[in-house]
């Protein structure tokens, strides 16, 4: 290891896609409610949503992508959706 290899930068990771792709590939699917929404400081829509396995309820958020925000009645209050979760950490979750 050189000297110069310390002044190397690490190209930057997009962990969120990363996840995402993870859980499209590996993640099981479970049904969730959507429980609120609220528009973000950047203009995004923010939907918070519970889902249930083995007994443990869990809440998360996301924000919508341009694609989930086409159809905002699907991510209405009191919305049934699908949510992929992974298995062996259960609250690792997004919206299908």
């Amino acid at each position: 290891m050189g000297i110069l290899s310390v002044f190397r930068r690490k190209p930057e990771r997009d962990l969120d896609a990363e996840r995402r792709e993870f859980l499209v590939s590996h993640g099981r699917i479970t049904d969730g409610l959507i429980i609120d929404c609220e528009s973000g400081p950047r203009g995004g829509e923010i939907v918070f949503y519970r889902y249930t396995l083995n007994g443990v309820d869990f809440e998360s958020s996301e924000v919508l992508s341009a694609d989930q925000m086409a159809d905002p009645l699907k991510y209405a209050p009191g919305s049934k959706v699908g949510v992929l979760y992974d298995p062996k950490n259960q609250g690792n979750s997004m919206l299908q």
